[in-house]
């Protein structure tokens, strides 16, 4: 049996817009997404687990995926390395898997080079204002990582043309809502339907 190959759908926004927030309650919907988890040279954060949040590997591992070709995309963001594996996206999708893929906006230009037909969702912060204050309440990083992050954001935004949808996230709830109505939506598209239920649309059709 041909199985219709899974949606990839990407989460892109500046750090502190929520996306981490919303990409869990996402899982948690029942709506049977799989999350890419990224390899980052990252050092874990307080109550990140390894295989979980992320794959924690130290530089020299990282490098060598690199030159192996592992990685679907990579990205160098706040000094820290970060990758997609090209083997485990391909490998899901075929299956049918509908994956999530949380990623920034210089990542995601890459995988929508390869993966033309991804689906990509961008996260605003409702102000500036909030933006600044949900960093600063993340007590995660020092006042200089706040300042390059609000600027980085600036520039990441810049990139929101480039993405299929767009949510403002004023209220987790809300935008939790308007990203499920996104996923059932292109779950619904024409070609995939016809795709998935080719068996009935030809006896219904002769």
């Amino acid at each position: 049996m041909i199985k219709t190959p899974g949606c990839l759908f990407i989460i892109s926004a500046p750090s502190g817009a929520g996306k981490t927030s919303l990409v869990r309650e996402l899982l948690q919907s029942g709506l049977n997404l799989s999350l890419s988890i990224s390899h980052t040279t990252r050092p874990p954060r307080t109550g990140e687990i390894n295989g979980r949040d992320y794959h924690f590997v130290n530089e020299e591992k990282f490098k060598q995926m690199l030159f192996n070709g592992e990685f679907v995309e990579s990205a160098e963001v706040y000094g820290n390395l970060y990758g997609t594996s090209q083997h485990w996206l391909n490998d899901a999708m075929t299956s049918g898997q509908d994956i999530l893929l949380e990623i920034d906006c210089q990542g995601a230009k890459q995988i929508q080079q390869i993966f033309p037909h991804s689906i990509g969702i961008f996260i605003l912060p409702p102000s500036v204002e909030v933006l600044a204050t949900r960093l600063k309440t993340r007590a995660q990083d020092n006042s200089e990582v706040i300042k390059k992050r609000l600027m980085a954001a600036r520039e990441e935004i810049n990139h929101i043309a480039e993405f299929n949808y767009i949510i403002v996230n004023n209220n987790l709830d809300e935008a939790l809502k308007d990203l499920i109505c996104i996923v059932k939506a292109e779950r619904l598209k024409t070609e995939r339907q016809i795709m998935k239920h080719r068996t009935l649309v030809a006896q219904l059709s002769s």
